[in-house]
């Protein structure tokens, strides 16, 4: 073998001793890259472990953060219960009951809320119910009597009164005439409970104002908001409102509403004037008294006389026979100021405290002894007692106490309510009631010097 052979042997040698150098270094630094490849593994793998460790306590943490806030939502729910006057007019035997009629009724809604509750939203734990009923009762009063509901308007003051006193938050509302109309105020609580936590439902008791349904329309627009609001209907819905009810639960408490309208007597006062007039007693009935006997009679002077005597006269006893006369009545008047104002005569000074507390508590019906007829049937006022003329003209004074609607500018002779504020004074605008007085700022101050009459 000779050196040149040798020589090439161990040049081949010389290459696989490189090509194992290589493989060598490719070796370690593959080995290299795999191990930073680990780490890197390693330490993304123990940050995503903190990281889930820390999005489990995060998790736990407001899981319990929203079952806090859920038992403080849950803490006191309540309902709310808006009712337009308008519209939820409670029925006449409520309104006829006085105080105790508005306690009633405050009692009756109550429960039957509670009912309708129990049965439709069984989630609902014992809510609290906030009853707002937003009314013009100096309307609502003028409204009953023309209506004949009642006689006496001061009932409805006192039906107020007895539903205001029967739960804490059962309110009924006086919104008098002013530019805020109950629609306004209806709108604003309603917007303020309906993203309320602690609300669970809203009942919407409306009249036909097209002002409600602008705010259901509002409504519809989230359909989650639906199931929040309930529809009470007392008197029919019309128009928009008839049309819109469809998308929302309603209900009706025919027991304790209305489902008609109150008619106004067109005239109101002809139902009564059109009847034979029976005044019981007149301020003054001019009589004789003539003793029956066999032989003679003696007739004594004109004294008033409170009742006739209905009983058959025997001898020695008088007899009311009451004078006859061709003299045609005298017109009926009104009497005037100089500015053409109606000047009542009543002088509250002259009547004690007392005595007009006393006739009130008679609970006497006004129309019966003032007008000579009641015009409602129902009546829960007495019609039986008989008056002296002291308690008529008490009786009398009382009824002026109540302000008539049509103000100084009245011209039936026979209005038996107030034209002008019997506290005031001639020349001064306040009283002693001040702004709660239930006469207006212009029935205030009224000269009281007759200077014409109206004849009628």
């Amino acid at each position: 073998m000779t050196a040149q052979t040798f020589l090439e042997r161990y040049k081949q040698f010389g290459e696989v001793e490189k090509l194992r150098d290589n493989l060598f270094k490719e070796l370690l630094q593959r080995a290299t890259e795999l191990e930073d490849a680990y780490q890197q593994e390693r330490l993304d793998h123990e940050r995503e472990m903190r990281f889930n460790r820390d999005i489990q306590i995060h998790e736990m943490e407001l899981m319990d953060q929203i079952s806090r806030i859920k038992a403080i939502m849950d803490r006191e729910p309540f309902i709310v219960v808006l009712l337009d006057g308008g519209g939820i007019i409670f029925k006449d035997e409520y309104l006829q009951q006085g105080e105790q009629g508005g306690l009633n009724a405050a009692k009756k809604f109550y429960s039957a809320l509670q009912d309708y509750v129990c049965s439709n939203f069984p989630t609902i734990n014992s809510p609290k119910i906030i009853t707002k009923m937003y009314v013009n009762v100096k309307g609502l009063s003028d409204l009953c009597v023309r209506g004949g509901v009642t006689t006496e308007p001061s009932l409805i003051e006192d039906f107020v009164r007895g539903f205001n006193s029967s739960y804490p938050l059962f309110d009924l509302v006086e919104i008098g005439t002013g530019r805020e109309s109950a629609h306004d105020k209806i709108g604003e609580a309603f917007k303020l409970n309906l993203y309320n936590c602690h609300c669970h439902q809203i009942f919407l008791g409306c009249s036909q104002d097209s002002a409600y349904a602008r705010i259901l329309e509002d409504t519809l627009a989230d359909r989650d908001l639906i199931g929040r609001v309930s529809l009470i209907e007392g008197l029919p819905f019309g128009g928009d409102l008839d049309l819109i009810k469809a998308s929302y639960r309603v209900t009706r408490f025919s027991d304790l509403f209305r489902d008609t309208k109150i008619s106004v007597w067109a005239p109101w006062k002809a139902a009564v004037a059109s009847k034979p007039r029976s005044l019981t007693p007149s301020p003054v009935q001019n009589v004789t008294l003539s003793r029956t006997s066999t032989n003679t009679t003696t007739t004594s002077n004109s004294v008033p006389i409170s009742s006739p005597s209905t009983n058959t006269p025997s001898s020695g006893e008088f007899q009311i026979v009451r004078s006859k006369s061709s003299i045609p009545p005298p017109p009926k008047i009104v009497e005037r100021n100089r500015y053409g104002q109606r000047v009542d005569r009543l002088d509250l000074k002259s009547i004690p405290r007392d005595e007009i507390n006393r006739i009130k508590k008679l609970k006497l019906c006004n129309f019966y002894y003032l007008q000579g007829e009641c015009p409602n049937d129902s009546c829960h006022h007495d019609h039986s007692r008989k008056l002296t003329k002291t308690e008529y003209a008490v009786l009398t004074a009382i009824a002026r106490m109540t302000p008539c609607r049509y103000g100084l500018e009245c011209d039936d002779p026979e209005c038996m309510y107030g034209h002008r504020c019997p506290q005031s004074e001639p020349g001064k605008k306040d009283c002693y009631w001040g702004s709660s007085c239930r006469f207006d700022i212009s029935a205030h101050g009224i000269d009281t010097n007759i200077v014409k009459v109206t004849k009628v």
